[in-house]
């Protein structure tokens, strides 16, 4: 028989010898240091100086506070005050706009020095001055007004007042209404229980909440019968009028009274009995109560012929209009600032204050119309009306004026 061969055989001790020296570490690499085996991390970044600790305040104006005065009353040091101060007024912030009741947000680190003061003069705009490096720096933050055209409408039970309060609206809104028809309804001596209005006004909001109102586009009153409408429109001078669907203006030359909200005590009568002298006398005035101190305003423009003592009638204001007419308005308790014989006066300025001079059993105002010399009753007395539009602005103004009225009576019927 034929031998098998040997190099087979020894081959395969060889590879054992070989693979039990590796085991043993006989034929091992020498060992790397372990920070060549390992990534060597990056250095660590530098943290970034925490923020100094900070505390904030609100401060409430109070009456004769300047932004000066606030802040050292603070502890600003005054130049720091100053500082303040004219940082605002270099980036437009009109600070005779501040008020009473109005707030500052006042923001302080821990160490007591001044970080940052916030103004607010309206819901649209605000400044907060900030302390750097270099001095005090200023960023302004401006939002447009959302200004949304809304209806309200309601019906006077007790007063106008009460009526327009339930609604949840500004007692503003009863002003701005009065004075639109101001010259055509006297709202102290007719208004009525069940009378109804409506308007078209615009509301302006920042984000959900309710600020102040802009301008009342069109106005309808209703009292026993008789319907009032006033449209606005501005012209081309850009001052904003009121106009009824006509196109007749709503400003009279005489307004129906000379104090805004108060209450008729007695009336133009040829007889009457005198509470002080007796008798029964012409009372050929109406009287309207109201506090001390109620500005008293004139009727119409013109000048003034007496101003001061006038015997019965106490401390007087006597002017003189156009076409024969004249007003007296006596018992003030004393007169305006600049009113005086001669000087000329303008409708609805303020020309005295009620009080209860002279024959006077109580605080009110004796309000007196004459016409060529004879007097005659404010409330029945059809006065000069105003300029009406005419021309392509008259066009312009009805076609306006009917889209307006058919909206509001659309939004808010009677």
């Amino acid at each position: 028989m034929r031998a098998m061969p040997r190099r087979p055989v020894l081959l395969v001790l060889l590879a054992a010898l070989l693979l039990a020296a590796a085991t043993l570490g006989v034929f091992a690499p020498p060992e790397l240091p372990r920070a060549a085996l390992e990534p060597v991390p990056a250095p660590p970044a530098s943290p970034d100086p925490p923020a100094p600790p900070i505390r904030t305040s609100t401060v409430t104006l109070r009456a004769g506070d300047t932004l000066t005065a606030v802040l050292t009353r603070l502890g600003f040091a005054r130049r720091a005050s100053n500082d303040v101060v004219a940082a605002l007024r270099a980036s437009g912030a009109d600070l005779r706009r501040l008020r009473p009741r109005d707030t500052l947000e006042v923001t302080w680190t821990l160490d007591g020095e001044p970080a940052a003061v916030r103004w607010e003069p309206s819901p649209w705009l605000g400044f907060a001055a900030v302390a750097t490096d270099a001095g005090w720096e200023v960023r302004r933050g401006e939002t447009r007004p959302d200004v949304r055209v809304e209806a309200v409408g309601g019906e006077v039970q007790r007063s106008l007042f009460e009526a327009i309060e339930a609604l949840g609206e500004s007692p503003q809104l009863v002003v701005e209404l009065v004075e639109i028809f101001s010259s055509d309804f006297d709202f102290t001596a007719d208004t009525r229980a069940g009378d109804r209005f409506r308007l078209l006004v615009e509301k302006r909001y920042a984000g959900e909440q309710f600020v102040d109102y802009g301008q009342i586009l069109v106005a309808q009153y209703r009292s026993d019968g008789r319907g009032l409408t006033g449209v606005a429109y501005q012209g081309g001078a850009g001052r904003v009028a009121y106009f009824d669907p006509d196109g007749r203006s709503l400003k009279k030359s005489f307004l129906k009274s000379p104090l805004e909200f108060t209450r008729i005590t007695s009336g133009f009568t040829y007889a009457r009995p005198h509470p002080i002298l007796g008798g029964v006398r012409p009372h050929l005035a109406v009287d309207y109560a109201a506090p001390i101190g109620t500005p008293v305003r004139a009727v119409a423009d013109g000048t003034i012929l007496g101003a001061g003592w006038n015997g019965g009638n106490g401390i007087q204001v006597h002017l003189r209009h156009r076409s024969g007419y004249e007003t007296e308005y006596n018992h003030l308790a004393r007169l305006a600032a600049g009113v005086r014989a001669g000087a000329r006066v303008s409708q609805r300025q303020v020309i005295g204050y009620v009080g209860s001079t002279g024959l006077s059993t109580g605080p009110h105002l004796d309000y007196r119309v004459a016409k060529d010399g004879r007097f005659v009753n404010p409330l029945g007395e059809r006065f000069i009306p105003g300029e009406p539009l005419t021309g392509a602005e008259h066009g312009r103004f009805v076609k306006e004026a009917r889209t307006l009225v058919r909206r509001l009576e659309d939004a808010s019927p009677f």
